[in-house]
């Protein structure tokens, strides 16, 4: 395939070789004369292991060329990257002056095109950008997105030093588009990965590097405040953490990892608090684990907001217990808001069938009866008693039972801690976190 790359740049210059070596076609544009002529020779504008020996060779054989004649290129190519910087301004936004310059001159050279044309956004940038983009270069060319051009993001994670390596061995590439012509380039684009090539929404694509380094930025700050810890308390810090990577069941893999509810039970809040207080006792400041229950509190206090903006009287919470599947409410996050709604003298009725049956057996009697008598006089036997009891029904737990009963919610507030997406459709819907 014919590919123009816009910007030799770090992202730009891997991207030109890496390409390359797949067997494409690849026509490097930038503005700066200097990266052009280094490029021409077979230079790579950057350092990085390997990106030398790929440039060197495939200048040879005729696959890399690169020039300042972006009009030239676009001739020549029928997928233009973008792979321009976007640095941060003084107040944090993203410089996207490269982007919509390199979006205007890709419209510009379209304009008389009679085949169709693949814009990718590889440079990391806000969501939104995407549909910016097709709108700026519609209005340019005179062309229409999806059956003339198409615009897709697909966001790199290339990390310096290992950047070809990466390229050439990612868990996935990710493709946002809702056009199907142009994710089937893409694919044809990326086969020789060997590995998954996912369509998925364009926010989703525009946002997930953001996601990404900022989960690696908390991985971080994380086991640094841990390592502080265990020197101070003269434990092996890195014995400790080789030892917390090998659990791939909870700690490194996907559990935890979903928007939802605020967490609860005896543990987690227990044990952060322990970890914290060891800190303190030892005068570390570790801001990190601080505002980790801190963030569980407002997290808690937005589920509230939710509910309270209705101004229904009446409320049916379905899930009392911190999670499902138990009738454990100690720290449950559930018992809060169920707590303050009733102070706010809302009618609360709630369903929790291994709470009643707890209840019932006396397995969680003494903790109902001891700390939350008031709480226990709102539990119902039936799923169906609290959902025609309420105006607004709050789902903390995600059960089975819910199943074919969108058509009972259909004039109810919903207010959605779980995740049910057979709900979403529902014009009174709301949830958490999506």
């Amino acid at each position: 395939m014919k590919i123009a790359v816009f910007g030799l740049g770090y992202v730009g210059c891997v991207s030109l070789g890496c390409l390359a070596e797949y067997g494409h076609t690849v026509i490097g544009v930038d503005i700066n004369e200097y990266k052009v002529s280094q490029i021409n020779s077979g230079v790579p504008t950057i350092i990085e292991k390997d990106i030398d020996e790929l440039i060197r060779k495939h200048t040879a054989t005729g696959r890399i060329k690169a020039t300042t004649d972006y009009l030239n290129a676009i001739n020549e190519s029928d997928v233009a990257f973008i792979c321009v910087g976007t640095p941060s301004t003084v107040t944090g936004q993203l410089d996207m002056t490269h982007i919509f310059n390199s979006a205007e001159q890709i419209a510009e050279g379209i304009r008389s095109r009679d085949s169709f044309y693949t814009v990718v956004i590889r440079s990391t940038v806000m969501p939104g950008t995407n549909n910016r983009i097709s709108e700026l270069m519609e209005q340019i060319s005179g062309l229409r997105r999806n059956i003339d051009f198409s615009v897709v993001s697909n966001p790199e994670f290339l990390r310096e030093g290992s950047a070809v390596s990466d390229f050439f061995n990612p868990p996935y590439t990710v493709i946002g588009t809702d056009d199907r012509n142009a994710f089937r380039i893409m694919e044809e684009i990326y086969s020789p990965t060997g590995k998954p090539v996912i369509q998925t929404d364009i926010g989703v694509a525009e946002m997930i590097k953001y996601v990404n380094n900022s989960f690696h930025a908390l991985k971080i700050a994380f086991a640094n405040e841990v390592g502080v810890i265990a020197k101070k308390t003269g434990v092996d810090s890195l014995k400790l953490m080789d030892l917390f990577v090998k659990d791939e069941k909870l700690n490194i893999s996907p559990a935890y990892l979903k928007p939802g509810m605020a967490y609860g039970g005896s543990c987690l809040p227990k044990d952060l608090k322990g970890l914290f207080t060891i800190a303190y006792d030892n005068y570390l400041d570790t801001p990190l684990l601080k505002s980790i229950g801190e963030s569980n509190a407002i997290h808690l206090d937005r589920a509230f907001e939710l509910v309270e903006k209705h101004r229904s009287k009446k409320i049916g919470v379905i899930g009392l217990a911190f999670k499902k599947g138990t009738d454990d409410l100690r720290h449950s996050p559930a018992v809060e808001l169920v707590e303050k709604l009733s102070g706010k003298g809302y009618d609360v009725k709630i369903y929790d069938k291994n709470v009643v049956v707890s209840k019932l057996l006396g397995a969680n009697k003494s903790y109902i009866e001891e700390r939350l008598p008031h709480v226990s006089g709102l539990l119902a036997s039936s799923l169906l008693e609290v959902i025609d009891h309420s105006e607004t029904v709050v789902l903390v737990h995600k059960l089975f039972e819910m199943t074919g009963m969108k058509d009972r919610l259909k004039d109810k507030n919903v207010i959605d801690l779980a995740g049910y997406p057979e709900f979403q459709e529902l014009s009174n819907y709301e949830g958490i976190a999506w």
